[in-house]
């Protein structure tokens, strides 16, 4: 089938009337093809989000809300279908997708189109003046969401820009381009008005870049790699743009002996392999205490050891596909390196054949390494897969300093079953989110980011809505 561009409010091919062929990792065969778009779709996407600003930003809030919330009770009408497709796309399992994915990407919506209706700006009375400020919408924004979560994640970046007045140009992952090709769709049948969401389709080089160089667009939101974040901010700095730039991770899980140790272990096995590890979130450093160290590899090997990976149709899979050829032989590379650089494999470190349909697949098998100081490579660089280190440590102020000690901040887990300890070593950990005994737990109020090489900005609750606007200041003296 082909994917197609959603500009103005129709779907269309690229006007160069290329394609790029778009492959389901579980098989390794092509099932779609998707427009190679350029610079000159991304001129006419802009063009009709510009025609359709003033219409949508003057709307009233409860019937823009209106809009957005049709559109999530057509997500929900859709879930089944759109967790199959997230499922082909990207290949994550079915079940995943239908729990995780499509619910939140229905929440999303819900929760902005809500929202944008309790937004409130802030006034400051003094003897002789009153300060008000207003926040109106930006304009024309634009949206590059990635290929991990793929409708989770774009939606979470279009819901607030829509729900307070922009209008936007998004760009989701030529690699998982089909749940926003079928989303397009649901816009259409909930009545968004032509020119408000445009949605165009291709590679990052050519389409993401054109938006993010575009003088009619003065804010770009970004989820994806380190580097190509460093790529937008050169872009886009110089021509003083908002940005929000959510990026790499390489996330510490710190487990003190004091811990519920089957509840940790557990949990550590969910939060290294859900979604094949290819989560932001993930934790990939796992740190434990050395009273506890051998008695938790061993429980974490056996129960890693026992998760099914298959077939992501299959609903017994716990770890399916990764999502395309190249990050597969990326994932293979940073093994063999850790190999090279001491590193111990204790459970998994193979491509794995499914046999079947999915003979031609991307498959890995989980991995746990053992042995490897901190400072190594596959311990500072995001691998993104399912990849594993596990080290102990002795003291609190070396399970902070091994924590900290990359160029990213992103997220933090931390098992202790003390309280003081809990708050202390939280407060010390130099990330954007830190989950005590719990992982991925998420309350979308709550700001979303990270610090140092892991982002600029946070996404989520009131966060989202200032940034998609301009704040002004007006003074009235008394």
């Amino acid at each position: 089938m082909q994917i197609l561009n959603y500009i103005n409010g129709t779907l269309q091919p690229a006007k160069n009337q290329q394609w790029l062929a778009n492959i389901e990792p579980a098989t390794g065969q092509v099932y779609s093809e998707l427009p190679d778009s350029d610079a000159s779709d991304v001129n006419d996407a802009i063009t009709a989000a510009e025609n359709a600003f003033d219409s949508w930003a003057k709307l009233p809030s409860e019937k823009r809300s209106a809009i957005l919330l049709r559109i999530a009770d057509l997500i929900d009408r859709d879930a089944e279908f759109l967790a199959q497709a997230e499922s082909k796309d990207q290949g994550k399992p079915v079940k995943l997708a239908a729990s995780v994915d499509i619910p939140r990407a229905s929440a999303n919506m819900r929760f902005f189109a809500t929202a944008a209706m309790h937004f409130a700006s802030e006034s400051h009375h003094s003897a002789d003046a009153i300060n008000y400020t207003t926040r109106t919408p930006l304009g024309v924004v634009a949206c590059i969401s990635p290929w991990n979560l793929p409708l989770y994640l774009f939606t979470w970046k279009i819901a607030p820009a829509l729900a307070i007045g922009c209008t936007v140009v998004a760009k989701p992952s030529e690699l998982t381009p089909m749940t926003a090709f079928l989303f397009s769709k649901l816009c259409m049948e909930a009545g968004l008005p032509a020119g408000v969401l445009n949605i165009v389709h291709g590679l990052g080089q050519k389409v993401g870049q054109a938006m993010v160089e575009h003088p009619a667009i003065p804010a770009v939101s970004f989820t994806g790699g380190t580097a190509t974040g460093k790529q937008i901010a050169a872009t886009a700095a110089p021509m003083f743009k908002k940005l929000s730039l959510e990026l790499g991770g390489k996330n510490p899980n710190i487990v003190f002996a004091d811990c519920d140790f089957d509840q940790a272990v557990s949990t550590s096995v969910l939060s290294s392999f859900s979604n094949q590890g290819e989560i932001c979130l993930c934790g990939s450093r796992i740190f434990v205490e050395r009273k506890i160290y051998d008695r938790f590899v061993a429980a974490f090997v056996e129960k890693t050891k026992s998760l099914p990976v298959g077939d992501p149709q299959d609903e017994k899979t716990k770890v399916g596909a990764i999502n395309s050829a190249g990050h597969f032989q990326k994932i293979l590379n940073y093994i063999e390196l850790a190999k090279k650089e001491g590193g111990e494999i204790v459970c998994g470190g193979r491509a794995i054949k499914i046999l079947g349909r999915c003979e031609g697949g991307y498959f890995i098998e989980p991995t746990v390494i053992l042995g490897l100081p901190n400072t190594c490579r596959t311990n500072q660089e995001e691998i993104f897969g399912p990849v594993v280190s596990i080290m102990p440590f002795d003291t609190e102020e070396e399970a902070i300093s091994l924590a900290n000690g990359t160029l990213y901040g992103l997220a933090a887990t931390l098992w202790t079953e003390n309280l003081k300890k809990a708050h202390r070593v939280a407060g010390n950990l130099k990330t954007g989110i830190v989950w005590i005994n719990c992982w991925l737990l998420r309350d979308l109020r709550t700001p979303f980011g990270g610090t140092k090489q892991s982002g600029v900005g946070r996404e989520g609750g009131w966060e989202a809505l200032r940034f998609f606007t301009e704040p002004k200041n007006i003074c009235v003296k008394l």
